[in-house]
């Protein structure tokens, strides 16, 4: 035993609840409301907010949340933060059709369903079909391991070819694979109008789409029009086919199975129901200690079944076996014991448990945790311990068990943690989520209480995304303005023809135009949200009531956020874009495909948009990607020369005012759409 156990090195200011002084069976109420505050936030510039609020009660704009958003928890720390993403249940079905669409899919998908008896979610090929159905042509891309079993040292290998079988008997059409040659893939897909299926040889062991080379992410998306990920258990690792691709595609959206993951992540993290209790299985404390402590923080009491458990006896001064003492883990350790003191919350841990003797593994006893003999080995919690942690989660509405089921990686247990879980699919008032992927097959194939909609297995995104951080796989699709605008309140009368501005900086060419034509709404997307603020206050200052500005990324919000406006698009303008020459492939550019075709879409006939620059270059790749990407929609209007000699609405930008005045030339555009 471990000498001078009772004298913990940090100190602790008064006991905590735990199973050792007074049973757990009551959980304190959550935190009241006037306690918990929100911080609403914004991503920055490279990470496309959008924000619109209001300073002032009685403006006449909408008071709206951020696109991302962090809850601040009682201890002062942050709950992490998601993007509102552009999902494939948003994107118009019609556009699918003949498209050329990239789905990375997910690999445990294939690892669980080549396994015999392994049931899938019902959106594992969703995605697949629902994209096959609406006309599209797919191209499956994914990186799994060919090994089954690695533990076992498996023959079994799962080839491109024998991937591509399992997918044609699940799909019910069939899916061929094709090798990764740069473009020729592509170039061989047939008619447009017919529908493919194709598989893309594995990715495992290629080195680009570890080091997410921007070559393979090219040649991934080379004729490709859509790159849709699925891969949500992947989403935790920098990737070429999950992040690399969002540079060279016109559309990068999640599929219905990240989808799925995603929603199931956000419920672990922001619980709807109380008391909220964490089941905390494993080992490796100290490693994971931010995660567990922010557990600490947001539920109503944290249960622990593995060996974490001993690391909190060392700190509450338990006698532990100094075997089970992990190496560093006791300041963390004593942090988390702090935090559950402070928010007064219990902490579940074992009073009793089964151990098998070193030498002797089939030689089992159960005794108490402050008895556990020299030479024996705990393995699983013993019936004191489970009849009070059933007791204690009897109470709960809401329990996520994250890490193994077993209590350790022994597998002669006596099966108590087992019996803990199942236990809980008892209750019809409590929604458990299970989130690992060791054991927890087993658990399904047993338990009649628990479906697929209980379970998690991308247990290291989840704890990514608890230890606070991001998930480069979902900070790299395109963003969705998810919120209702209300545009009565911004305009006076909002049938008025629309004009939009997208950049609009401090807004004063809107102002100006908006002075001048008072029969038409004007409209900035801006995507610095202190120019925003800034130019909101002057609307309310000045009483104009048919200007209107949003914080917003206009490349990925302009159709979700124009097509909710009830009177006509007539003018779109895009002045002055800043330039990134030194890294424009990586940059996430203003003026995108999606952007084009979604202004090229929504204009009515006779529709204009004003393009202007102060750098001739960046005036030519707007007019280029203009009439690439504007599906033959848009043409040039007519005049001498090769750019406009004065601006047609006589209306200065601040910018072009600042560069006529040093004697510098503007090279303006003006195009307009075309008639049916």
């Amino acid at each position: 035993m471990l000498s001078n156990m009772n004298q913990v090195a940090v100190d602790i200011p008064h006991p905590v609840h735990t199973f050792f002084n007074k049973p757990c069976n009551i959980i304190p109420s959550p935190l009241s409301r006037s306690h918990r505050t929100r911080n609403r936030s914004a991503f920055n510039k490279n990470n496309c907010s959008a924000h619109l609020r209001s300073p002032f009660p009685d403006r006449k704009t909408v008071d709206e949340p951020s696109l991302v958003e962090e809850d601040a928890v009682s201890d002062g720390g942050q709950l992490p933060a998601f993007p509102h993403i552009r999902s494939l249940g948003n994107f118009p079905r019609e556009e699918l059709f003949g498209k050329v669409v990239m789905v990375r899919f997910d690999k445990m998908v294939i690892l669980d369903g080549m396994r015999k008896n392994q049931p899938l979610p019902a959106s594992s090929f969703s995605t697949i079909k629902y994209l096959y159905e609406s006309g599209a042509k797919v191209i499956l891309v994914g990186s799994w391991n060919e090994i089954i079993n690695p533990m076992l040292h498996s023959k079994a290998h799962l080839s491109s070819e024998s991937v591509a079988e399992f997918l044609s008997s699940m799909l019910e059409v069939e899916v061929v694979t094709v090798k990764l040659v740069c473009g020729y893939m592509l170039l061989d897909m047939g008619d447009s109008t017919t529908p493919h299926i194709c598989l893309l040889e594995n990715l495992f062991h290629c080195k680009g789409e570890r080091a997410n080379s921007s070559k393979l992410s090219k040649e991934l998306t080379s004729g490709v029009d859509i790159v849709i990920n699925d891969a949500f258990s992947e989403s935790h690792k920098v990737l070429a086919s999950t992040v690399g691709v969002a540079s060279f595609c016109c559309a990068h959206i999640a599929g219905f199975y990240f989808d799925e993951g995603l929603c199931k992540l956000k419920k672990i993290i922001k619980p709807f129901e109380r008391p909220y209790v964490a089941i905390i299985g494993g080992s490796s404390l100290a490693e994971k200690a931010d995660a567990v402590h922010l557990l600490a923080s947001i539920c109503d009491g944290l249960v622990f079944v593995g060996s974490m458990a001993f690391q909190i006896m060392h700190a509450l001064g338990i006698p532990v076996p100094l075997k089970l003492v992990e190496h560093g883990a006791l300041n963390e350790a004593v942090r988390i014991v702090k935090s559950a003191i402070l928010r007064n919350i219990p902490l579940g841990l074992p009073q009793d448990v089964w151990c098998i003797k070193e030498n002797f593994p089939h030689e089992m006893e159960m005794v108490s945790v402050h008895s556990i003999p020299e030479g024996w080995q705990p393995v699983d919690i013993g019936p004191g311990s489970l009849e009070k942690m059933i007791s204690l989660l009897s109470k709960c509405k809401k329990i996520m068990w994250i890490g193994p089921v077993r209590f350790s990686t022994n597998l002669l247990d006596n099966g108590g943690t087992f019996k803990l879980a199942e236990a809980l699919g008892t209750s019809n008032t409590c929604d458990v989520t299970f989130v690992g992927n060791m054991d927890f097959d087993e658990l399904l194939e047993k338990s009649k209480s628990f479906s697929d909609d209980n379970f998690l297995k991308s247990a290291t995104v989840v704890w990514e995304v608890l230890k606070g951080g991001k998930l480069p796989g979902l900070m790299a699709l395109d963003r969705e303005y998810p919120f209702l605008i209300n545009w009565s309140t911004a305009y006076d009368d909002p049938m008025r023809p629309l004009a939009v501005d997208v950049g609009s900086g401090n807004g004063m060419f809107l102002f100006e135009m908006a002075k001048r034509r008072k029969d038409m709404n004007f409209l900035g997307l801006e995507i610095n949200r202190k120019l925003v603020d800034r130019c909101l206050d002057v609307t309310f200052q000045l009483g104009i009531h048919n200007v209107h500005f949003i914080a917003a990324n206009a490349t990925s919000t302009f159709q979700s956020i124009i097509s909710s406006y009830p009177g006509d698009l007539v003018l779109v303008s895009i002045q002055c874009p800043n330039p990134d020459f030194n890294r424009p492939q990586y940059r996430w550019r203003m003026l995108q495909r999606s952007l084009v075709e979604a202004v090229a879409d929504m204009l009515v006939f006779g529709g204009k948009v004003f393009l202007q620059s102060d750098i001739e270059a960046v005036a030519v790749r707007m007019k280029d990607e203009f009439m690439g990407h504007g599906k033959g929609k848009l043409a040039v209007v007519e005049h001498s020369g090769q750019w406009l000699k004065e601006n047609p609405f006589g209306v200065a930008s601040d910018w072009e005012k600042h560069v006529l005045e040093r004697g510098d030339p503007m090279y303006r555009l003006l195009l307009f759409k075309l008639g049916s």
